[in-house]
């Protein structure tokens, strides 16, 4: 199971980007997934999750500018960023909790990280 990120580049302040994550190989069935970040010089930061469901959880410091959705179908998380700031700098990653083809186990699989830069 890989899962890939992509989506991330240089964005003005104020603009918007709209990030991907997308798993594949041998699933059998996908769980909750997640975005997280990560700035420079400091810890990993919980964005938002979604359900197989559909239901969403957002950090504070997203909720209201940042929308999670996923096509179950395709096996993949988009992230949708508005209003973008200076202080959205990081590297943007997604988890998944799989259950592969081989396993009863549902098991966490990271994604590489994407760089979304806010810069003017």
């Amino acid at each position: 199971v890989q899962l890939q990120a992509s989506g991330g580049g240089l964005v003005q302040p104020g603009g918007s980007l709209r990030l991907s994550c997308a798993a594949s190989g041998s699933i059998f069935s996908i769980n909750n997934m997640f975005w997280c970040r990560r700035a420079p010089q400091k810890q990993r930061e919980f964005l938002a999750l979604i359900s197989s469901g559909g239901s969403t959880v957002y950090a504070d410091s997203v909720k209201g500018r940042f929308i999670v959705s996923r096509d179950n179908a395709k096996n993949t998380m988009y992230l949708r960023m508005n209003s973008l700031k200076p202080e959205d700098t990081a590297v943007y990653s997604c988890k998944a909790d799989v259950r592969n083809t081989t396993s009863s186990a549902f098991l966490d699989y990271w994604g590489q990280g994407t760089q979304v830069t806010v810069s003017s």
